[in-house]
């Protein structure tokens, strides 16, 4: 809620498709970082039985990010499309829920935040581009169209399109995903009302979320719920519109 009176302006389809459009070249080089970064070699590292301690540790942090399907382990090889979908779904987007969620624990009070939409916009954004990406969906101008229609309800095939912003790869440290995280939210939040037409958690859960305490976990249940469902569209509209790529 803005504390000064402000006139009532109506985001155009081409400013939607400038935000999102330098949105993608955030979120995708983010999930190269997320996909890619291996500095110990832990991701394909061959057990030894004669290792020292050490490399005994090694090992168990190995096996560990092979046992949750991490992308680049040799688990990650042995999953096929839909279980990699589900994995972005319910492992990356349930630990963005999180942040997502927390405000929920003030109940009611977070109500009156516009911070909510703007993680949730975020995470959902984030994952259905990995979404695209496992179903072989690269392509910028789909990415745009799909983050739109089903996260902003609105179709952006006669939008007027500039140059595409260029990609610049992310550093590989905390500090450099931090900072494109920054990014990623300032970017979502100049496109203001767009963010509360998201997918959002079922009216009974909204209501427990207004609760002190148990908000939060209301507001997780439905926030992972909305996710799931913003997924789902995002499958069936690459489906429908993305048989180039």
């Amino acid at each position: 809620m803005s504390l000064l009176p402000t006139p009532e302006v109506t985001l155009s389809d081409t400013g939607v498709a400038d935000a999102l459009e330098r949105a993608v070249g955030i979120i995708n080089p983010l999930l190269d970082v997320l996909w890619g970064t291996d500095p110990l070699g832990l991701k394909r590292r061959d057990a030894d039985s004669d290792d020292g301690p050490l490399d005994k540790v090694a090992d168990g942090l190995s096996w560990a990010l092979n046992a949750a399907d991490v992308p680049g382990t040799r688990g990650w090889d042995d999953l096929d499309t839909d279980a990699r979908i589900r994995w972005w779904v319910r492992r990356v987007g349930a630990l963005n829920t999180v942040v997502v969620a927390s405000p929920g624990v003030f109940g009611a009070l977070a109500r009156g935040l516009p911070i909510q939409d703007l993680l949730g916009f975020v995470n959902q954004a984030m994952v259905l581009c990995a979404v695209a990406r496992e179903l072989g969906v690269t392509n910028l101008d789909t990415q745009v169209r799909m983050l739109a229609e089903v996260l902003c309800e609105r179709d952006l095939s006669d939008a007027e399109r500039g140059e595409h912003p260029q990609s610049e790869p992310i550093p590989r440290t905390p500090v450099g995903v931090a900072k494109a995280l920054w990014q990623l939210a300032g970017l979502f939040d100049a496109i203001g009302d767009e963010l509360a037409k998201r997918p959002h958690p079922s009216r009974p859960l909204r209501y427990l979320a207004m609760l002190p305490g148990i908000g939060g976990a209301a507001a997780f249940l439905g926030e992972r719920r909305a996710l799931e469902r913003a997924a789902e569209d995002a499958c069936r509209w690459l489906e429908d519109h993305a048989g180039g790529r």
